[in-house]
């Protein structure tokens, strides 16, 4: 699968991507990126009583970014050396471009 120029995923992935590995050596991060990333699948699939959830897609998981980074841009958020709601919430993004192979390659 290619890639066009100015993918959210494909950027997205590039910028926080090297933050799943810090993230994975420390059980609160872990814990809080997992609530992150079942509130982006709950906003894009939302759970249907005795159905099994479907995978999250490439368009709704581009479409759900760039909503989420229009906004940040509209609050001139910046991104902290550490990890605030929106560091966690995109890198929570990464795992499920990586989870769900939205890139057609490793994330």
């Amino acid at each position: 699968m290619n890639d066009s120029p100015g993918c959210p995923l494909a950027d997205v992935a590039a910028t926080y991507g090297p933050r799943l590995s810090e993230c994975s050596s420390e059980p609160g991060l872990v814990a809080a990126l997992d609530q992150h990333e079942a509130a982006v699948c709950d906003a894009l699939v939302p759970a249907r009583r005795g159905a099994r959830r479907r995978a999250v897609g490439r368009e709704e998981l581009g479409d759900y970014v760039l909503g989420f980074t229009d906004r940040l841009a509209e609050v001139a958020w910046v991104e902290p050396a550490g990890h605030d709601f929106a560091t966690l919430r995109l890198t929570a993004v990464c795992r499920l471009i990586r989870d769900h192979g939205l890139l057609g390659t490793a994330s």
